[in-house]
């Protein structure tokens, strides 16, 4: 038995011998190694290019960025077809505010464009003096590289409530579809910039022409007809707001400064800063708010008790076609006594025929039908009734303006 374990014992060995020369552990580890550490390269490089991706998506498959536009100084960056998300918050450290809307009920869900800090910068020669609309409210004409004419409002209400409200005003002008209401084409949120981009209005405001603060700029006085145009414009746009849009719009602020005009004179509606936006049922009855807006268009409802419904607007509207009628100011502290607010002035003479044609805007004697002009005192005066119950509907006033401008059309054609 001691032999024959010898002798496999002997049989074994140089077995094992003669597989020692083939393989070594140290071969191994040199094959082995290059490969582990290409492979975990490929495996960083895959997850790097996976969470850029996540970034840069909307989760809704969107795919842009504002880094992406930084690229091209002389296009008009913007994303295709992209609005905003009311819901997401936005990115605050230089990003820009991206998703789909909530507000896919109000008219035609449109996209806008986003632009960058410096392709504003580029449209505005970086808001230069010489660029300056309107002081008051930090308006900037410029063009882009397109050659579309524009406005660039700068929003000036800073910190988190002031975030929120140029997400709220952004969602809700995107979503607005009508010709009475100045457009939004796009804006910008690069870092701590918040830029609202509108179409842009050659012929300044109504405020411009009806009480000049620079009569050099529009010297030329609004006709008749041109004026009738404006109101009935402006009524569509109101009727737009509470009657179509949907949640129904209370616009809040409507006042001349707030008419734009157009190379053709077309009135659009601008100055949503303020407004309220909710459900029809909300909108129908009042809402219990602060009080805000220009003195002289405030109806006394609102004034006094903060209650607010689109008779409201209504009020604001009647004051407007006032101002068109007689050319006079909402507040005219400098005028003789009892003539300093316009519509307590007006209001008692709107109802004599004699004295409409007398309280008439100078510029406008000889030049109306007595007809007409005694129908649009007929609406001012209604408008602006103290109680809001008797205030018409806007789509009532369109109706009644209608008739009015197919016959001073009729009247130029002839």
């Amino acid at each position: 038995m001691a032999t024959n374990y010898t002798n496999h014992h002997d049989h074994l060995e140089p077995v094992a011998h003669q597989s020692g020369h083939e393989i070594e552990p140290s071969s191994v580890l040199i094959i082995a190694i290059p490969i582990i550490i290409t492979i975990l390269i490929l495996a960083i490089v895959i997850l790097v290019s996976l969470l850029r991706r996540l970034r840069v998506s909307s989760g809704n498959n969107e795919t842009s960025s504002c880094d992406r536009m930084m690229d091209d100084s002389n296009k008009c960056g913007f994303i295709a077809h992209s609005t905003i998300n009311i819901s997401s918050s936005p990115v605050e450290n230089g990003g820009c505010l991206y998703g789909i809307s909530k507000m896919g009920q109000v008219g035609k869900v449109r996209g806008v464009q986003v632009f960058t800090l410096k392709e504003v910068e580029m449209a505005t020669c970086k808001f230069s003096e010489a660029n300056l609309i309107r002081s008051h409210c930090a308006y900037y004409k410029g063009v882009l590289g397109d050659g579309t004419a524009v406005a660039v409002e700068i929003f000036g209400r800073q910190g988190r409530q002031g975030e929120r409200a140029f997400r709220s005003q952004v969602d809700l002008l995107s979503q607005l579809c009508s010709p009475y209401i100045a457009q939004l084409l796009g804006y910008c949120a690069d870092q701590h910039h918040r830029l609202l981009v509108f179409e842009h209005a050659s012929n300044g405001s109504l405020q411009d022409h009806l009480h000049p603060r620079h009569k050099v700029e529009y010297s030329k006085t609004l006709s008749w007809g041109i004026r009738l145009r404006i109101a009935l414009h402006c009524a569509r746009a109101l009727e737009y707001l509470h009657e179509k849009a949907a949640p129904s719009v209370i616009h809040r602020n409507f006042r001349c400064t707030n008419i734009l005009l157009d190379h053709n004179f077309r009135a659009k509606l601008c100055g949503f800063e303020l407004a309220k936006a909710g459900s029809n049922s909300t909108l129908h009855g009042p809402i219990k708010t602060r009080v805000l807006g220009a003195t002289g268009y405030l109806a006394p409802e609102y004034a006094s008790t903060g209650k607010l419904t689109t008779k409201s607007d209504v009020y604001s509207y009647g004051v407007v076609l006032l101002e068109l009628l007689t050319g006079r100011e909402p507040i005219d502290t400098i005028g003789p006594p009892g003539e300093h607010v316009l519509v307590s002035w007006a209001l008692p003479r709107l109802t004599n025929r004699d004295e409409v044609v007398e309280m008439i805007d100078p510029a406008l004697r000889n030049m109306c039908p007595k007809k007409d002009l005694l129908q649009v005192a007929a609406i001012a005066a209604m408008c602006v009734q103290a109680e809001a119950d008797y205030r018409p509907l806007m789509m009532d006033v369109v109706q009644s303006l209608i008739p009015l401008l197919k016959n001073q059309s009729h009247a130029l054609s002839s």
